[in-house]
């Protein structure tokens, strides 16, 4: 017998704890539950891989995609590696990129705009900038036609368009160019980084002139192109999208000297940018691409056909409707008076040619010069030039005229330095001309004589006359009409512009004091040394001859020709110099100035210059012609104004049936008549001699100066000792001194 029955069943937790205990699963319940389980998945049999493919061909297989293995490694690591230098590059012109604020304005030198006598903008020099704009300033017209002309992605792009330089690529070569030849698919950020030059700042002690600079951050290069895509990328992270456009408008060149909108807007239409409509925008728009040829002061026309592009585009792409465009193309662009002026053409090239050269031509600051200038005289000087060429001269004539007005104390008035008036930095021939001045020169001999005491009414024997002049022989001045008239007073031989008398007391009174006169009334170049002094041999300018004109007007004091009146810096209200011109000192007495305005209003009332006369004024006056009419003069003036005509060849081709009494006269009747216009009538300041001389004159007399030999040693001229005090002990003497010898 077993102890198995006596066994012990084990003990369960319920029996434990007193809870019902489970039932004791059978061995057959287990297994039941084992067969139940689901069978774990095994793994399909991997298929066994094919046999490689074994000689050359195998070979190749393997290598091929070793290599392609190892392209994909070394490109991938070298595109990490690429992007990693590119962002340290973007980052470090991102650190280098000052505020927006310091962009605005890259001039390297500065500009000088020039005021009228009413304080009217009339021209501008240097790099203008109107001031500092920002793009959501300006006219919503002008950005949209920026963008639209520019960068008509320029908000989706990171400062390089991928899809603009791929188009630009395909054009070019399409076109038979370089891929980077023509057409370079820079965004607007692209452009403005070429504008700042990649951060390069000019620096004179580099060795490179400014023109030079400029070139060189213009270059096209692949280098310089990829420098640039990098700069633009960094002025992306650094600034928003209107900061870089603000940087863009501002710093442009816009033609005509204008950098930027708001000096652009300024300098063709008069307005701020803010203002201008959708037809000026697109002309300013337009300019970006060649600023200098589509300027409008260059070629209105060409320019408004740019800005009909400019507007089609706007439209295509959505910134103007069909209605809009119709209304801009209707009402084109018009150039603001100051702008039609061309820049002041030749008055205000000669006004910055007076000034110092550190605030007009080399100026680094923006200058204001207040100026003479009458924009209503000026208008009327070049429609009385254009005038009389358009209705007395022939047709293709390349005869020039030149004009200067100017009030009795040397204010210059108006300019005209040739035909064409509308230009700048043209030759200008009524200051930079030396030509022959002609009889236009007699008044100064007789300004010497009355101021030595003689009267307009002595008289001098207009007779066949010669002198010896050693080493030349003997010369013998004839008048134009080979004809003599015997004794004649003062007046009236210098209202004929007879020759033999001009000598004649040019030799009484000496030629030395007719240099002294005509030098201070202000005859600056080296004067004849010879007795042709008195006819006009000498050369002179036609603003020193209308100065010294004045001269006469004003009573008998010198005038030195001005146009700056005073010059100060943009912002600042004291002027930092005044005008260099003026009245000067006295060269002859009131009383002889008084009598040779009486004798030179004689040759315009009764003697050669009778052609200049118009309404109902007194004027005076000389005619002048040269030697083969090669020049033609007419200077004059009425109580107000004084003005000068020339007119002849560049070239020195003799004029043709041209005295100074014939064009010249009628040119300047022409200007005159119109620079008087409102003008109250007033009486010359003449001193009238007692009793009047008579004037007997015998037509349209040509008072050219008759060639003279220059002496090799002029001897000195005989100064007249005393003169008689009554007429006819003048006559007996002019007599008795010609058969006797003396005297002349």
């Amino acid at each position: 017998m077993t102890d198995s029955s006596k066994r012990r069943r084990p003990l369960v937790a319920e029996n434990r704890y007193g809870g019902k205990a489970k039932p004791v699963a059978s061995k057959a319940a287990v297994k039941a539950k084992a067969k139940a389980k689901p069978k774990a998945k095994t793994k399909r049999p991997r298929k066994p891989a094919g046999p490689r493919k074994g000689g050359v061909l195998g070979f190749l297989s393997a290598l091929a995609r070793w290599i392609l293995r190892l392209i994909w490694v070394i490109f991938s690591r070298t595109a990490l590696v690429v992007v990693a230098m590119l962002a340290l590059i973007v980052g470090y012109f991102y650190t280098t990129l000052p505020p927006v604020e310091d962009l605005l304005d890259g001039r390297a030198k500065g500009s000088v705009t020039m005021l009228d006598s009413s304080d009217e903008v009339f021209a501008w020099r240097g790099d203008q900038f109107g001031g500092a704009v920002r793009a959501t300033g300006v006219s919503p017209h002008l950005k949209n036609a920026v963008i639209a002309t520019e960068d008509k992605r320029f908000y989706k792009h990171f400062g390089v368009s991928p899809r603009g330089i791929a188009s630009a690529v395909r054009i070019n070569l399409s076109e038979g160019r370089g891929p980077l030849s023509g057409h370079g698919g820079s965004t607007i950020t692209q452009q403005t980084a070429k504008l700042l030059c990649i951060g390069e700042p000019y620096d004179p002690s580099a060795g490179l002139a400014e023109a030079q600079y400029e070139a060189e951050c213009r270059r096209g290069s692949l280098k310089r192109k990829a420098k640039e895509a990098v700069y633009a990328m960094a002025m992306e992270a650094k600034y928003s999208k209107n900061d870089i456009l603000s940087i863009y408008l501002n710093r442009a060149y816009m033609g005509g000297g204008a950098y930027g909108a708001e000096a652009a807007a300024q300098r063709f239409f008069g307005k701020s940018a803010a203002d201008v409509s959708a037809s000026e925008a697109a002309m300013i728009a337009g300019l970006l691409t060649a600023p200098s040829t589509l300027s409008p002061t260059a070629n209105l026309e060409r320019s408004r056909n740019r800005a009909a592009t400019v507007l089609r585009l706007m439209n295509e792409q959505g910134y103007l409707t069909d209605e809009q465009v119709a209304d801009a193309l209707a009402n084109p662009g018009e150039l603001s008076d100051a702008a039609e002026a061309r820049a002041g053409g030749y008055f205000a090239d000669w006004v910055m040619s007076t000034g110092p050269e550190f605030f007009t031509r080399d100026t680094t600051e923006d200058v204001i010069i207040r100026t003479t200038l009458d924009q209503r005289m000026q208008k009327a000087a070049e429609e009385g030039l254009n005038w009389v060429f358009d209705n007395k001269v022939r047709a293709g004539s390349k005869a020039q005229a030149a004009i200067v007005v100017m009030s009795a104390d040397g204010a210059v008035r108006a300019m005209v330095g040739g035909r064409k008036s509308k230009v700048t930095g043209a030759f200008n021939r009524a200051t930079q001309a030396l030509r022959q001045t002609g009889s236009a020169f007699k008044p100064f001999v007789y300004a010497a004589a009355l101021d030595l005491g003689y009267s307009p009414n002595d008289l001098i024997d207009d007779s066949p006359y010669c002198i010896n002049i050693p080493g030349s022989g003997q010369w013998c001045p004839k008048n134009y009409t080979n004809r003599f008239i015997g004794p004649t007073t003062l007046t009236n031989a210098l209202a004929q512009s007879l020759n033999i008398p001009a000598v004649k007391l040019s030799e009484q009174v000496g030629r030395e004091t007719v240099s002294t006169v005509a030098s201070q009334f202000g005859i600056k170049n080296d004067l004849a040394a010879g007795p042709a002094l008195a006819l006009g041999a000498s050369e002179s300018t036609l603003i020193e001859m209308t100065g010294a004109f004045a001269g006469i007007l004003n009573g008998g004091s010198s005038v030195t020709p001005y146009g700056l009146v005073d010059l100060r810096l943009r912002g600042d209200n004291e002027p930092l110099m005044g005008t260099g011109g003026g009245i000067g000192e006295r060269v002859i007495q009131d009383k002889a100035a008084g009598q040779l305005i009486y004798m030179m209003e004689k040759v315009v009332s009764e003697g050669t210059g009778k052609r200049a006369q118009f309404g109902g004024r007194q004027l005076a006056g000389k005619t002048g012609t040269t030697s083969a009419a090669k020049d033609a003069w007419f200077i004059g003036f009425s109580a107000d104004y004084v003005a000068g005509v020339w007119m002849g060849y560049d070239d020195n081709t003799p004029l043709k049936g041209v005295t100074g009494g014939g064009l010249p006269a009628e040119i300047w009747r022409e200007v005159m008549t119109r620079v008087h216009e409102g003008v109250p009538v007033k009486p010359l300041p003449m001193i009238l001699p007692a009793p009047p001389a008579q004037v007997v004159f015998e037509g349209d007399v040509n008072e050219a100066a008759p060639s003279a030999p220059q002496p090799a040693a002029p001897a000195p001229a005989q100064r007249e000792r005393s003169r008689p005090g009554n007429i006819i002990d003048q006559v007996l003497q002019d007599i008795f001194g010609g058969v006797l010898g003396g005297g002349n």
